[in-house]
């Protein structure tokens, strides 16, 4: 069953800080990019998270629906059916949910995975991130702790982000005022409010993160942060306490800065802007090369083969899928699958 149980979820986590890599977490927004994500990951025989995002989802929905709930649920479904196919395991999360979206992105998507548990079916999703590096620490972490007492009941993940990731992605823009530095008092409280519910939750502790891609030089990213923080929660709470981190803003990140925050125990890394341009590129390639094809130009008919969907659709597939492979590698996770090690189990 290649989209992880909670027990091979956990594993696959705690493997990966145990051995000092991460998975790529990639958004998709289509069958094509999930397909194109499983594709990657399979030829790099490395496990790997597919996430959507409230904009992705609304998308999937179609653009005269934009529901992101449902468009998410489709998405979900989907790698349900075709991820049987690959011989790797992949979770499916849902990335940045601020809190006025809870209700109508994570908590619908957390009632089909009660309501499939209760007709005794897997879980829909197997983690959601719940952003809310916007609001105060405290109420931050009041709604988190609240989310992962339901969280459970249910073997659900949790991701939260203490500090606040700069940039924009789906239409939020961080202020130019925003913390992008996590504090070691910051993850003390997180540590002191939600270690006692007994629940797994993943940490995006922020190190000057941007989401985008930016030229060489232009974001400064601290991963000592991580460090420090990593320090002050084992010092207080013991090695137990040691938090499973998120990177996000990674695409275009310096492979040595990369490496560092895998070191300090970053687990997951958000790949967005990368895998989008990784797909367009090839779409822009075929529309140049065949432009009089796509084109019914000077009264001709075009070519049906240049203008067919499925003919460049499939070379945005190749593309992006390349790029997973690229990110396996960078993130030290070609060759780690768990698949096919669980017999028995």
């Amino acid at each position: 069953m290649p989209v992880a149980d909670y027990e091979t979820y956990c594993e696959m986590l705690d493997r990966a800080r145990a051995g000092r890599f991460a998975y790529p977490a990639i958004n998709v927004s289509s069958l094509t990019t999930a397909n194109a994500v499983l594709k990657g990951l399979a030829e790099a025989r490395c496990d790997g998270i597919i996430q959507v995002s409230t904009g992705g989802g609304a998308f999937a929905s179609g653009t005269a629906v934009k529901e992101m709930a449902l468009g998410a649920i489709s998405i979900a479904e989907h790698l349900h059916r075709a991820a049987q196919r690959y011989p790797i395991y992949v979770a499916l999360h849902t990335d940045h949910c601020q809190a006025d979206k809870l209700e109508a992105f994570v908590l619908p998507l957390v009632v089909e995975t009660e309501r499939r548990r209760a007709a005794g079916q897997p879980n829909l999703f197997n983690s959601h991130m719940f952003d809310g590096s916007a609001l105060p620490l405290a109420e931050n972490l009041e709604i988190a702790a609240r989310l992962l007492e339901r969280f459970k009941a249910s073997d659900l993940i949790l991701e939260i982000e203490a500090g606040v990731v700069g940039g924009e992605e789906d239409g939020i823009r961080a202020e130019a005022s925003a913390r992008l530095y996590t504090t070691p008092e910051d993850t003390l409280e997180v540590a002191r409010r939600l270690n006692g519910i007994g629940a797994r939750y993943l940490l995006a502790a922020t190190f000057g993160n941007v989401h985008g891609v930016y030229k060489p030089g232009a974001v400064k990213l601290r991963p000592e942060v991580l460090k420090e923080c990593q320090e002050a929660v084992v010092a207080r709470y013991g090695e137990t306490a040691r938090f499973h981190l998120v990177f996000h803003g990674g695409s275009g990140s310096e492979l040595h800065e990369i490496h560092e925050a895998l070191d300090y125990g970053v687990v997951k890394m958000n790949i967005d802007t990368d895998t989008q341009y990784a797909f367009t590129r090839p779409i822009a390639a075929h529309m140049f090369t065949h432009y009089d094809g796509v084109l019914k130009v000077d009264g001709e008919v075009g070519d049906k083969k240049a203008y067919d969907p499925r003919t460049y659709l499939a070379l945005a597939e190749a593309g992006m899928a390349e790029r997973v492979k690229r990110a396996v590698t960078e993130l030290r996770g070609a060759g780690t699958t768990l698949f096919g090690s669980q017999e028995g189990r």
